[in-house]
């Protein structure tokens, strides 16, 4: 992905799903193609091959398992994601918490593959670690600000600050993006002058009564306008 980035985490949300999920997507290419602006959007899990085939768009996995293919049912290897044309996986988000064993599996597997991890973390702490596993990006997101009204960057945006500071002393490689509560383009201007490469978002879009022009606004953000 390029950065600075706008990643549109569509999760399970009703308006999301199927048929729904494809035309979010493709206001996300839309946007992204009038704005110039790199936007990616991460489907439910049965909408990904559909929405991956039909926009040009980065497409990424919500989550996979770090198991084999064979006789693993219920669990999605990566090799289904890759087949269903994503081009990389969050992965560790607070509503699907892994475990860190399951994680640096899971990252490693990415690596090997060559496609990109988004590694979501709850705190300063959890991100100095999961950085340790070398994913391409940490995506710092209190999970108590998930989904509200208030941006990380206004309620606390001194974890934002000290988590792109730990993350760059373990990989100055990795790119910290930023989450939880971003929803407009002053959320995201913020983000960027916090020292991020981009935000992780989803009700901010998904949920707002003109997704379209929601995203326009946040996108104005990436420019200062």
């Amino acid at each position: 992905m390029r950065v600075p980035v706008v990643i549109v985490n569509l999760k399970a949300y009703p308006e999301a799903l199927g048929a729904g999920g494809l035309d979010l997507a493709r206001i996300c290419e839309s946007v992204a193609e009038e704005t110039g602006t790199s936007i990616a959007v991460a489907p439910a899990m049965p909408d990904l091959a559909k929405v991956a085939g039909e926009v040009r768009i980065p497409v990424l996995a919500q989550h996979f398992d770090p198991v084999k293919v064979g006789s693993n049912t219920g669990w999605v290897p990566i090799e289904a994601i890759e087949e269903a044309g994503a081009e990389g996986s969050l992965l560790n988000h607070s509503e699907r918490k892994m475990t860190l064993s399951d994680l640096r599996a899971a990252v490693t597997l990415c690596r090997d593959a060559g496609i990109e991890s988004v590694v979501c973390a709850d705190t300063v702490q959890e991100a100095r670690k999961v950085a340790g596993f070398r994913p391409d990006y940490v995506a710092i997101e209190p999970p108590e600000l998930i989904g509200g009204d208030v941006s990380v960057t206004t309620a606390e945006p001194e974890v934002v600050t000290k988590a792109v500071e730990a993350v760059g002393k373990v990989d100055p490689e990795i790119k910290v993006l930023c989450g939880a509560g971003v929803k407009s383009r002053e959320d995201v201007r913020k983000s960027l002058e916090l020292g991020t490469a981009g935000v992780l978002l989803a009700s901010g879009v998904v949920k707002a009564s003109d997704p379209r022009k929601a995203l326009l606004d946040l996108t104005r953000g990436m420019s200062g306008r």
